[in-house]
């Protein structure tokens, strides 16, 4: 473990912004980690832990340490007839997990394949695709406070999950590092196809029999089609939340808007699509400069290279004012500011 000066942070977000850090370190082992935060060199100092680097606009560079955490390994820790249990080093690349998951024929994260960052990530985003979120499989996770080096273990009733969210992006914001992540999934499958444009799209493909394969399958070809390579062009997903509003504010905007797509969330909210809105705002395909609205799916900012971090913010807080004219709505930005 050594920690490097004025590193070049290009490689390490998907957006592929150019920006430094005074500090950067790689830890591969809970002991490491331990031993980084305890280190008096690096005490007071700002620090960013950085998973894959996929949910993230670095708007300049950081003048403090990054931890790149590249905890390895899975492992079964449970298992009867209904379910297994797997456990995830933090560092795993989430959809190398979902791959293996698939290949042993474990049921629950099918649907949310080809999703980018790390297992880390994953419960403090509450990653979602196609009718499932990791709130749904999640057991436990493992994690370390910074303060005091000690180890904590937060089940599904501490980590308070909601739409996109967590206890991670509240309170115990800053405060804790994820070590590792238990999910319980099962051995027989509940298919969910009906979200998106899956089942479409296994017609197209020529399949007939349900699988967790074919699933899989089918969320790679659909997302692969829609979304950008980030090794092509910088983006980070999804760059807005889609927003929850009342039904009675969507009533009226249906009157204004007879094409708007909805999805029901509870008695008294709907979930409207975000790309949806900023298309009919006039954002879809929008490039300026080195920066732009991807023109297959508004709701991707995308850095087209060369870009700056601080105008892709920009770009963002143009379509929030403009879709809050347009349609009242507030879009809030899944992508974490730095």
């Amino acid at each position: 473990m050594t920690v490097q000066t004025n590193v070049q942070l290009k490689p390490f977000n998907t957006f592929g912004i150019e920006a430094k850090a005074k500090y950067f370190v790689e830890i591969s082992t809970i002991v490491e980690l331990q031993n980084i935060l305890q280190n008096p060199d690096y005490q007071g100092i700002e620090r960013l832990i950085l998973g894959g680097g996929s949910n993230l606009l670095l708007t300049k560079d950081f003048d403090g340490l990054v931890i790149k955490i590249n905890i390895k390994g899975f492992e079964v820790v449970k298992e009867n007839d209904e379910n297994i249990w797997i456990k995830s080093g933090a560092g795993v690349a989430w959809h190398d997990l979902v791959i293996h998951c698939v290949n042993q024929n474990y049921a629950g994260i099918e649907n949310l394949s080809l999703i980018p960052g790390t297992v880390g990530a994953a419960p403090m985003q509450n990653i979602g695709a196609y009718g499932i979120e990791i709130k749904d499989v999640f057991e436990d996770l493992e994690a370390i406070e910074i303060a005091t080096g000690k180890t904590k273990i937060f089940d599904q009733q501490i980590c308070n999950f909601g739409y996109r969210e967590s206890i991670f992006k509240h309170e115990a914001k800053g405060k804790y590092i994820i070590l590792n992540v238990t999910f319980k999934l099962n051995k027989k499958p509940t298919f969910y196809v009906e979200y998106g444009a899956i089942k479409d799209t296994l017609a197209e493909m020529g399949i007939t029999e349900l699988s967790i394969k074919a699933i899989s399958d089918a969320v790679i070809h659909i997302r692969q089609s829609k979304l950008p390579n980030p090794a092509e062009i910088g983006n980070a997903g999804s760059f807005f939340k889609n927003p929850e509003i009342q039904k009675t504010q969507f009533e009226i905007l249906k009157a204004q808007f007879p094409t708007i797509p909805s999805y029901p969330v509870s008695e008294t909210t709907t979930k409207v699509p975000a790309g949806w809105l900023i298309e009919q705002a006039g954002w879809k395909g929008q490039r300026f400069g080195n920066v732009g609205v991807h023109a297959k799916q508004a709701l991707v900012l995308v850095n087209y290279g060369g870009g700056k971090g601080e105008e892709i913010k920009i770009l963002s807080q143009k379509i929030q004012v403009s879709v809050k004219e347009k349609f009242g709505i507030q879009l809030s930005a899944e992508v974490n500011f730095v």
